[in-house]
């Protein structure tokens, strides 16, 4: 049986969970890309690469970092607003989308400025993202959210992870610090001058 890979879809009404199709998780210092363990700095100049070939390229903040409820929380978010702030630079179309409440939001939401877990799709479809990032969101939402972006639309998702990563994302670092994003960002601007050069970076092809 081939090996079971996350792509973006749109795959199916209810795609399956990937980790019960044989996909696991990275150890330390992994990262996986499309179901496959790599390196993380393999798996950071990937999502380097993604966000830069992105038309709208989005990071979805949860409530870990939203919530400025510790120290760690606060240098978290500031490091995520550094990230926006050197995509939108690169990228005028980039947005940040929250994701700051999980309770269901009926009868709607606006998907301008929030996502809901219940309904991501919603948010994509509505923002024609697609690259993004979930970063902060529990796991349990983060995976339930990842499933339904992959069965119902093309964006390709990024997962930064605190604990130990998500399978049903289609790129994932596990374990992550404000010192991963800065590490994420060095990779945008190293990827991004290669590409300005013409020696590196081509369109990754999997976001559109």
């Amino acid at each position: 049986m081939e090996k079971y890979r996350v792509m973006p879809g749109p795959e199916a009404f209810l795609p399956p969970a990937a980790a019960c199709v044989g996909n696991v998780l990275p150890d330390p210092g992994q990262g996986h890309v499309n179901g496959e363990i790599v390196q993380e700095d393999v798996a950071m100049e990937e999502a380097a690469r993604q966000f830069l070939a992105a038309k709208v390229p989005t990071i979805f903040p949860g409530p870990l970092v939203l919530w400025n409820w510790n120290e760690k929380s606060a240098k978290k978010a500031s490091a995520i607003y550094k990230l926006y702030e050197v995509l939108k630079a690169h990228n005028p179309g980039a947005l940040l989308i929250p994701m700051p409440d999980y309770r269901p939001k009926y009868p709607k939401i606006n998907p301008e400025i929030e996502i809901n877990p219940n309904h991501p799709n919603l948010t994509i479809w509505h923002n024609k993202i697609d690259v993004c990032m979930f970063v902060g969101v529990h796991c349990h939402y983060a995976n339930l959210s990842l499933k339904i972006i992959r069965g119902g639309t093309n964006c390709y998702t990024i997962a930064m992870c605190a604990q130990a990563g998500h399978e049903d994302a289609m790129l994932s670092f596990r374990d992550a610090t404000p010192d991963s994003t800065y590490r994420l960002i060095e990779a945008v601007k190293r990827v991004k001058g290669l590409a300005s050069s013409g020696n590196g970076a081509s369109h990754a092809g999997t976001a559109s």
